[in-house]
């Protein structure tokens, strides 16, 4: 754990993150942008389901894609993608335990919505475990990966990369934060998943501090550490 020495601002991303990745939340949500940008752009779905992906890749998000490339209005998208069933999600009372555990800030910084995000939070039952929530409009719709949205992020609220923690299931996004000075852990799927960007089993890019599959275990263990560490 010496990557984590000194360590005491925790940053989460949300989907894929909190929760297992193949828990069905983020699937919704792309049948949802599919059919957005279908309706949107009058595609079938194979073509629609390409433009959106290309757009990802491309831009970071498929809505930094559509607005870029069709003035498509940002708040009917985000309200269109995350009306979706939350109840497939459960209260995880030991993920709850341990990020309370954590000595400092503890932060949600997501692509998605604050709507969206206290939703999850809600039904995964972290209510008062964060201390704030970062999302796609608090980054100006410029998206992770991008350093501007890092850079939003920790000027708004006064987190120094030196002393954070990020977790997140991108290792791509993760590259930023480590670049910036951020210990990363890549929360791992641990089973095949239809989201593109979350990492599978046994991903570790070099630029990636920690590689897991357990985000509670490895809470776990991390507040035991730091319990037994001497003063």
């Amino acid at each position: 754990m010496s990557a984590l020495k000194n360590r005491d601002i925790w940053v989460f991303d949300l989907d894929n993150t909190l929760y297992p990745a193949h828990l069905a939340v983020m699937s919704q949500v792309e049948q949802r942008m599919t059919e957005f940008v279908m309706r949107t752009l009058n595609l079938d779905r194979e073509a629609a389901f390409k433009v959106q992906h290309g757009y990802w890749h491309e831009y970071g998000t498929t809505l930094n894609g559509l607005m870029v490339n069709h003035q498509i209005d940002s708040a009917e998208f985000l309200d269109f993608v995350h009306d979706i069933d939350h109840s497939v999600l459960t209260p995880d009372p030991a993920l709850a335990s341990h990020i309370a555990a954590l000595s400092g800030p503890r932060y949600v910084y997501t692509n998605g919505t604050v709507s969206h995000a206290e939703r999850v939070i809600a039904r995964l039952g972290l209510d008062n475990v964060f201390d704030d929530i970062f999302d796609i409009a608090a980054s100006g719709f410029t998206p992770k990966p991008h350093r501007e949205s890092f850079d939003r992020f920790t000027r708004q609220l006064g987190v120094d990369p030196s002393r954070a923690v990020m977790f997140e299931d991108s290792a791509r996004n993760l590259e930023t934060a480590a670049q910036m000075g951020f210990a990363t852990v890549l929360v791992r799927a641990s089973q095949p998943t239809t989201c593109g960007h979350t990492a599978g089993p046994g991903e570790h890019p070099d630029h990636v501090d920690f590689a897991i599959d357990d985000l509670p275990a490895f809470l776990k263990g991390l507040v035991q550490t730091s319990e037994t560490r001497p003063a």
